[in-house]
């Protein structure tokens, strides 16, 4: 049998891709989940998952870290990018991300099909006219995935309002926690991260963004 998991928070598209999966594989047993939370949820308690099939922008993704973080934690499961993007320099942080696909939301269920197919016989996949657009990220960008991946959900969460230029008792509002436990948290993410003030983590935090916001 197999299992696959469709991490994505609209219901009708993950039910649409449910139908389309299932008329495409035999005996196939399939895991959704809404949200970040929900994905780990899922992973947690699925050891034989065959493939994740991950949308960005998924709530509690903050876009990339959700990526990373489970490349990190579940080093041996493939993941393939489901998006509504097809925008290049996305496509290329995925793969350089650890993705070992990245499938246009617009695909045909062949094409979806054939991904899943060469993805979990080892081989990445790409749409034919993404193939040769795609740039490898740099060493520092792989260095920054590593620190990045080494935040907690929570850890992230206090990044991301962070960058968006939060104070800490704002940030302690948005968590309902403690303004002394945001501080915690910030003096982890400076260590985890290697840097020394706010601004120097913000800058981090926004190679993390995905530009242009995708449509779904």
């Amino acid at each position: 049998m197999s299992q696959f998991l469709i991490a994505d928070d609209h219901p009708l598209f993950r039910e649409a891709l449910k139908g389309a999966l299932s008329a495409k594989f035999d005996d196939l047993e399939v895991f959704e989940s809404s949200d970040f939370d929900s994905t780990l949820q899922v992973l947690s308690e699925q050891e034989d998952l065959d493939i994740l099939l991950l949308d960005l922008h998924m709530p509690g993704n903050g876009d990339l870290y959700g990526l990373i973080r489970i490349r990190e934690d579940y080093p041996s499961l493939p993941i393939a990018v489901v998006s509504g993007s097809e925008d290049i320099n996305i496509v290329s942080k995925v793969m350089g991300y650890g993705a070992m696909g990245f499938i246009p939301k617009s695909s045909s269920s062949d094409d979806i099909a054939n991904a899943i197919n060469q993805i979990l016989e080892g081989d990445t996949w790409l749409p034919k006219e993404l193939k040769d657009k795609v740039a490898e990220i740099e060493g520092e960008d792989r260095e920054i995935a590593a620190q990045v991946a080494s935040l907690t959900p929570q850890q992230y969460r206090v990044l991301q309002y962070l960058h968006e230029g939060l104070l800490n008792k704002q940030i302690a509002y948005e968590l309902n926690i403690s303004e002394a436990t945001v501080k915690a948290h910030i003096t982890a993410i400076f260590r985890k991260l290697g840097v020394y003030n706010r601004t120097q983590a913000v800058l981090i935090a926004a190679k993390l963004q995905l530009e242009p916001i995708e449509q779904t």
